[in-house]
């Protein structure tokens, strides 16, 4: 069709950073829900240059899933969306298949056309079951309430920032064709913090940051990382959901852009065996109106008696929420002590193989970082093991926990027996989410050879939750 024809909303990045800005700061505000959603559908309504909504979801691994909503159908009927569960992995069986998703109008995004297509804004959506009751395996939801809960109660804001690494590989779907060709091709051999302008992993990392950028981002820095093709693009602080959004926001545009390039980005924890995997450094602390309850200037490390207790409640539970955190046979290749592995359950502010470590810090900054998460991790599932874990969990009396000998699993099998067997993760899922979560990774793992070896196997590509085929689940 002749594009002249067309009048779709593009916006410069400069107008988009504004518009996703402001939202940002309502959402930080916790500026009501119904003000807020009047406030949108004013904007849709008005805005004759938006043809559809983007329905943004997560299902019970992590992986996002999308939907696009014709604009003047969901004017009229956002208050009655339905999608079939029974297509989503982990969610109802086929006899009980509708769902229902409810617009998240504070999680509001205007995206860059030129990645997303013109004429089309972004939304989250919560989940909810048949009869409008919050859906038990929307963990999104269940990070939400946990956020709320704690602001009513107690006054607490839940702050959250990730370091998310991933590899760029060459050619376009290289995770999907790696059974064919049993390798990953690099597009830079340079190293940490090395990479030419005008090189492919410069102009990728340039290209997402100016996206992350224009979509409200509130970017710091990037880089590459220590591995070739590896790259590190970080941004602010945000509050709990708001970061976990931001996280599959962040995956999606690498990946868009990527694609854009004729690249593969990969959010594998260990891609490549030899150098090293890729994690997503999970930086917390708790604030109180607007006070961090982390920092204590006369406290061991700058710490507060609150976040000690804090790293103490995950180094109890370390070993029951690994497969939270670490949640795909591949992630295993990278709690390796021979690359930096963050696979010892202690906390250090020196030691980058304790699973907890404490940075440098002051007031504003002071936080505890979990260095033992995976990039490929469900986003919404990692915050909500780390802080109701750190709020509400058990403290072993053992004596020097802190720096007591224990190591996390180094195979999905031991992990899944430890998610399993734990108490504490049937409160934090529910026993029947619980269960599906479980059987999911018992599915992926039995796919797989048992046991990991010196190279990466296909399938733990090919059956790899975020490398998902359709096509090939059904083969197997």
């Amino acid at each position: 069709m002749p594009t002249e024809l067309r009048d779709f909303l593009v916006l410069p990045y400069g107008e988009l950073e504004e518009l996703n800005l402001v939202a940002k700061q309502q959402r930080k505000d916790r500026v009501p829900a119904q003000q807020i959603q009047e406030e949108r559908l004013k904007y849709l309504t008005d805005e004759n240059r938006i043809k559809a909504v983007t329905v943004l979801f997560s299902d019970l691994e992590g992986r996002l899933h999308m939907l696009d909503y014709d604009k003047k159908f969901l004017l009229s009927s956002s208050d009655n969306l339905t999608f079939d569960g029974s297509s989503i992995r982990g969610f109802t069986p086929q006899r009980e298949s509708d769902l229902r998703l409810a617009l998240d109008w504070s999680a509001f995004y205007w995206a860059p056309a030129d990645v997303f297509g013109a004429g089309k804004v972004l939304v989250f959506g919560d989940v909810l079951d048949r009869d409008g009751s919050p859906f038990t395996a929307d963990i999104r939801g269940k990070l939400k309430r946990l956020s709320a809960d704690c602001h009513a109660k107690d006054g607490y804001t839940l702050n959250a920032a990730n370091e998310i690494e991933g590899f760029v590989f060459q050619g376009l779907d290289a995770e999907r064709r790696y059974h064919e060709t049993g390798k990953f091709e690099y597009v830079n051999t340079g190293g940490y913090y090395h990479s030419l302008p005008g090189d492919p992993l410069r102009t990728f990392i340039d290209a997402v940051a100016e996206v992350q950028r224009a979509m409200g981002f509130q970017n710091e820095k990037d880089h590459p990382e220590v591995a070739p093709s590896q790259f590190e693009i970080n941004y602010g602080y945000g509050e709990v959901v708001a970061a976990a959004d931001q996280i599959q926001l962040y995956k999606l545009i690498c990946r868009q852009v990527a694609t854009r390039l004729g690249m593969t980005v990969s959010f594998l924890p260990k891609p490549v065996v030899g150098v090293n995997g890729s994690g997503m450094h999970t930086n917390v602390s708790v604030s109180k109106n607007g006070k961090n309850v982390f920092w204590d200037p006369n406290g061991e490390d700058k710490l507060s008696p609150f976040a000690w207790q804090f790293v103490d409640r995950i180094l109890t539970h370390g070993n029951d929420i690994c497969l939270m955190l670490n949640a795909s046979v591949n992630a295993y290749r990278r709690l390796d002590p021979h690359f930096e592995a963050p696979n010892q359950i202690k906390a250090s502010a020196v030691d980058r193989g304790s699973m907890v470590r404490i940075p440098l810090g002051n007031e504003r900054s002071a936080r505890v970082e979990v260095r033992s998460v995976a990039p490929d991790a469900n986003p919404y599932m990692v915050m909500l093991a780390v802080f109701q874990t750190g709020l509400e969990g058990n403290i072993d009396n053992v004596a020097n926990l802190r720096q007591a000998d224990r190591y996390l699993p180094d195979n999905i099998y031991d992990a899944m027996a430890n998610f399993r067997g734990s108490a504490w993760t049937s409160k934090l899922l529910g026993e029947d989410v619980k269960q599906r979560f479980a059987d999911l990774k018992q599915a992926s793992a039995d796919r797989c050879p048992r046991l990991l070896g010196t190279f990466v196997k296909a399938q733990e590509v090919q059956y790899h939750h975020e490398v998902y085929n359709q096509y090939l689940w059904n083969l197997f």
